[in-house]
C-alpha cells in the first residue's frame, strides 16, 4: 500500500520551517509580523495537502469467466473504526472517462473517503478492446463498450465483497466521468437495486435513470451539450429529487485533477455534501447554477 503525504511529516516540516524563517527575520517587528503571516501561510497549505491525504493501492480483479484483468486503485476511508460485518461502511465506485487515467480524479475520490467511504476507481480499458466507437448512432455503437463497463463494475464489486466484508457492496454509489458516466448509468438503469447513488461528470449518451430509490447527482460543462433524453425534464428532476447541477463555464475535459482549482474545488464541496444527503436543489426541484468567481 503507498501512502500519499502524510500528516505528520507535512506539519512537522511547515513547523520546522516556519520557526527557521521567524528566526531569521526577527530584528524588528515588521519583519516578525512578515514571519508571522508566512508561518500561517506554510500551515494553511499544509493543512490543504492534509486534507487531500489518501491511502491507495494498486490491484488488478481477475475476471475469468472473460479472461479479463482489470486495474482497480483502492483507495481507504480516512476512518475506519465503525467499520465491521455488522455494521459495514459504504463503498463508491468511480469509472473513468475513455481515455483518462482512473487514478486522475483523486479531487473526487477525496469527498467520499472523508466521510467513511472505500473507494474503487476503475479503468475500464484493456488490451484488446476494440477502440470507442465515433462515427454512426452513438447510442447504438456504443452499447457494447457500456454493458462491458457494467459488467466489469458487477465484477469488482462481487470480488471485492469477498475481500471486504466491512463495507456495504449491496448498495453502491458509482460516479463516472463521461463514458465512465454513461457505464454507470447504464447499471443504475439495468440494475437499480444495487445502486444507492448515481454520480455523472458531464456524461453524454446515456439517460439518467428515472426510478425512486437511487439518488442522483449530475454536473453539467457548458461546451458540449448531452443528447436528448439523456437529462430528465425539469417536471421528472422535481418528482425524483434528481438534482443537475450547470457549471457554464467549466469543459468537459477539465472534471478530471487536471482541470482548474476553482472547478475541482466546487465539484468537491457539492460532492461532500451529497454525500451527507444533500441534494443540492432547491424545494422546487430546479439545479443550483453555481459559477465560478473566476475561470483561472
Amino acid at each position: 500500500m503507498k501512502q500519499i503525504q502524510t500528516r505528520s511529516l507535512i506539519e512537522a516540516f511547515a513547523g520546522l520551517l516556519g520557526l527557521w524563517l521567524l528566526v531569521r527575520r526577527v530584528p524588528d517587528y515588521a519583519s516578525l509580523a512578515k514571519g508571522v503571516n508566512l508561518l500561517r501561510t506554510i500551515l494553511s497549505i499544509a493543512f490543504s495537502l492534509c486534507s487531500l491525504t489518501l491511502n491507495a493501492e494498486a490491484i488488478y480483479i481477475v475476471d475469468k469467466s472473460r479472461d479479463r484483468e482489470i486495474p482497480v486503485e483502492v483507495y481507504e476511508a480516512k476512518d475506519q473504526r465503525g467499520c465491521a460485518s455488522q455494521s459495514k461502511c459504504p463503498v463508491a465506485i468511480l469509472s473513468a472517462g475513455y481515455g483518462v487515467p482512473h487514478t486522475n480524479y483523486e479531487f473526487a475520490v477525496n469527498s467520499y473517503v472523508e466521510q467513511g467511504y472505500l473507494v474503487l476507481a476503475v479503468r475500464h480499458e484493456v488490451p484488446g478492446d476494440p477502440p470507442l466507437s465515433t462515427s454512426g448512432d452513438l447510442y447504438q455503437t456504443r452499447i457494447e463498450n457500456w454493458q462491458r463497463g457494467a459488467e466489469t463494475l458487477r465484477v469488482v464489486a462481487a470480488s471485492m465483497k469477498k475481500r471486504r466484508p466491512d463495507y456495504d457492496f449491496n448498495r453502491l454509489t458509482l460516479i463516472g466521468h463521461s463514458n465512465g458516466g454513461d457505464i454507470s448509468a447504464w447499471l443504475a438503469n439495468q440494475d437499480a437495486s444495487m445502486v444507492d447513488a448515481l454520480i455523472t461528470l458531464d456524461h453524454r449518451r446515456v439517460p439518467l435513470p428515472k426510478v425512486e430509490g437511487v439518488r442522483i447527482l449530475s454536473f453539467r460543462a457548458g461546451d458540449f451539450p448531452a443528447d436528448a433524453g439523456v437529462i430528465p425534464t425539469k417536471d421528472e428532476q422535481a418528482s425524483l429529487g434528481i438534482c443537475i447541477v450547470e457549471l457554464p463555464e467549466a469543459l468537459h475535459n477539465d472534471m478530471t485533477d487536471e482541470g482548474p482549482e476553482w472547478l475541482k474545488s466546487r465539484i468537491h464541496k457539492t460532492l461532500q455534501r451529497f454525500s451527507l444527503g444533500n441534494q443540492e436543489c432547491s424545494e422546487s426541484g430546479e439545479a443550483n447554477k453555481i459559477i465560478p468567481a473566476t475561470s483561472a
